[in-house]
């Protein structure tokens, strides 16, 4: 771990300051190990040269550029430029993506416009062949666009030039230098907070540390109208709560002075004599073994899996697994019901953006050795583009684990011991949306399964208390989390993620099926056995028929099967879903942030294809009174029955804090597999697999 640590530093240092202070450290380390790692430079690349060559490829720069030119001639933006809070690629129809092929002239670029003026939200398609503005929808329901930068960064600007909030930094022995605030979002309460964009406004001490989430200002909050720039309300209860200690909170590798009271890890590294076995061509299409798929960053979604192909293991002829795979919405509601804590229940995709919130990665840590690394193109809130560099990493893994394995004892004849060990792809993005950091894995197997994962790390949101040890609490039920350092609780929350998974099984029109395993008796005389289980399927023809809330004790599985294509013994090609570990939503389904993010009322929904019911917590996710989400969707009940279908999934954690959470939180997981059933004849990997 030490030399890896130090591989990304120097990669560091020599990018920010050249190669002299690169040369610095490496000779330090030299003295120190007696050997020099490998030094990974991963250099920005120029993308105002980038063409699209697929049509799923997202708007390049110059797209963008023409974009922001052509609204600024449409009438109604020509006296004033709107705020741009979404710009990305109208996506041509499916069929048009579908019949596509490699030579092809793409079908026309449209670029999707989510644009403020006025208190106005503004949906617009631009034609960028034709250079025109061919629809612009005003927004008449509830909810605006996901915040820029430049809201977040006025209504910083607004509550740090507040005069009360100097003195209440003052009254808990601070100066103004030693405050730094961040902006929650605000949910929905009620009419109150309507017709106008409003966002909460906390503060911590940074003094003495970098984590200043450790350090709250206990019952300060303030709300700003991001708009008018103006402090709306502000409320200071925690005056007599002292802010926790910064001792202990610092986590950065090089400001650790106590040595380890454990043995050090020596440096393991994994390598590939022949170098990678992934290609990514044209930027976007990644191909490895039996698989190909699109790739790329979306501002909002973060990682967009696209057009997943898996070749026959009998003919080799690519078939269709999936359209598109994304993370489209995450919930996180916190359990205080206080006046400074109520309104945490965070939106994060709808109200922040996975993709905006995307850092770059770092090498060798975050991803090892052949990484390949993706950069996002964005637009900023001006309609000017941006380029968020290294924010995914394409690789191969291996762990030591097996792809398959059978011995035979030499009692019966055969001595038999055979072994594949397990080699995988994984695209990987992390997103760190204020506190926390939001990692996610697709990663592929040659035996056709796709694992998904996402893992949680960061810091807690801690809350301030007048408490340093349980002993002193009056009662530790009464608490909204249990005491995780003096002065500083960890309050109980949840984190749900729901994907939009559009599976084409060998084409569009597909079908939902439950197979229920239910529990027979045998008949008496029948045999010794008195029960065992029988698999009963059960074909979902409409919405209602595929809400699924995850049961221990009423076991199903759960396949989206293609009823045209037969494998040669009859059974239809398929795929299923296998949940891993999970965790349903608790709270009233009239709590505001539930009927906002009823979309976690089921772990599994099934809907007709619809291209513009991509995000589950609805388009205009802010300030929403969920209106407009996946439940909203669903209860229309239309058939699925041998339809284009899209499956959603919720993987959820619920989280209590505990002390070795902090002062940063160990890596959590829960994950999905997607797995090929009666896809092919046999297992593909039973007559090769992968090497190492």
């Amino acid at each position: 771990m030490f030399m890896v640590l130090f591989q990304t530093t120097i990669s560091l240092l020599w990018r920010i300051s050249g190669n002299r202070m690169a040369a610095q450290l490496k000779s330090r380390l030299r003295a120190r190990s007696g050997s020099v790692p490998e030094i990974q430079i991963h250099e920005p690349r120029n993308h105002m040269e980038d063409v699209p060559h697929h049509p799923l490829d997202p708007l390049t720069m110059q797209e963008i550029y023409r974009v922001r030119t052509i609204l600024s001639t449409h009438p109604p933006f020509s006296p004033s430029f709107p705020a741009i809070h979404s710009l990305s690629l109208d996506e041509p129809r499916k069929d048009l993506v579908l019949s596509w092929k490699e030579g092809d002239p793409l079908p026309p670029r449209k670029a999707l416009v989510i644009a403020l003026l006025n208190g106005q939200s503004h949906v617009l398609s631009v034609d960028l062949d034709l250079g025109l503005v061919t629809s612009n929808k005003i927004n008449r329901g509830s909810g605006y666009p996901m915040l820029t930068m430049n809201d977040i960064s006025v209504a910083l600007e607004v509550a740090l030039s507040y005069k009360e909030l100097n003195r209440s930094a003052v009254k808990r022995g601070l100066s103004p230098s030693d405050v730094t605030c961040v902006t929650p979002s605000a949910g929905w309460f009620g009419p109150s907070e309507e017709g106008r964009r409003v966002i909460k406004v906390q503060c911590f001490s940074n003094q003495g540390t970098p984590n200043f989430y450790m350090r709250p200002l206990e019952g300060l909050t303030m709300t700003v109208d991001i708009d008018k720039k103006v402090v709306v309300k502000f409320t200071d209860t925690g005056g007599e709560i002292p802010v926790p200690k910064a001792t202990g909170t610092d986590y950065r590798f090089k400001n650790q002075k106590e040595p380890l009271k454990i043995k050090a890890i020596n440096p393991i590294s994994i390598e590939q004599p022949l170098g990678p076995s992934f290609t990514v061509e044209d930027g976007h299409v990644v191909k490895w073994a039996n698989w190909e798929f699109h790739l790329k960053a979306d501002q909002r979604a973060g990682m967009v899996i696209s057009r997943a192909m898996l070749s026959d293991s009998e003919t080799g002829v690519p078939r269709s697994v999936m359209y598109k795979g994304f993370s489209s919405e995450l919930f996180v509601p916190y359990m205080d019901p206080d006046e400074n804590w109520y309104f945490k229940s965070y939106m994060d995709a709808g109200e922040f953006g996975m993709g905006a919130t995307a850092m770059s990665l770092v090498p060798l840590n975050d991803c090892p050795r052949n990484s390949y690394y993706m950069d996002g193109i964005f637009a900023s809130w001006d309609g000017t583009p941006f380029v968020q560099p290294n924010m995914i990493c394409v690789f191969e893994r291996y762990a030591g684990d097996i792809s398959w394995r059978h011995s035979e004892i030499p009692v019966n004849g055969f001595d038999i011991r055979e072994a594949r060990p397990k080699v995988t792809l994984v695209a990987r993005m992390a997103a760190s949306v204020g506190n926390y950091d939001y990692i996610f894995d697709w990663e592929f197997q040659t035996d056709g399964l796709i694992h998904v994962t996402v893992a949680l790390s960061g810091m807690l949101m801690v809350k301030g208390t007048p408490h340093q040890t349980v002993d002193q609490m009056p009662s530790q039920e009464a608490a909204s989390g249990p005491l995780v350092s003096e002065n500083a609780i960890g309050v109980l929350h949840d984190h749900f993620i729901t994907f939009h998974l559009d599976m084409d099984i060998d084409d569009t029109n597909n079908t939902f099926v439950k197979v229920d395993l239910v529990k027979e008796r045998t008949l008496p005389g029948q045999s010794p056995r008195k029960s065992y289980l029988k698999a009963k399927r059960n074909v979902a023809k409409t919405e209602d028929d595929a809400r699924i809330q995850l049961k221990l004790y009423e076991p199903s599985e759960f396949q989206v099967i293609n009823p045209s294509r037969r494998s040669r013994l009859g059974n239809p090609a398929g795929y299923k879903i296998v949940p891993g570990g999970n965790a349903a939503s608790l709270l009233d389904h009239l709590d505001p942030p539930q009927l906002r993010s009823a979309f976690t009322n089921n772990q599994i929904w099934v809907t007709p294809y619809n291209r513009n019911e991509q995000w589950a917590g609805g388009l205009f996710t802010y300030q929403s009174k969920g209106d407009d989400t996946l439940a909203v969707w669903s209860a229309r009940n239309r058939a699925i029955e041998n339809k284009d279908i899209v499956l959603w999934y919720t993987l959820g954690f619920h989280h209590i804090p505990c002390q070795e959470d902090f002062p940063v939180m160990p890596t959590v997981s829960s994950s999905f597999q997607l797995k090929p059933v009666n896809f092919f004849e046999s297992n593909p990997d039973s007559k090769g697999g992968a090497g190492v």
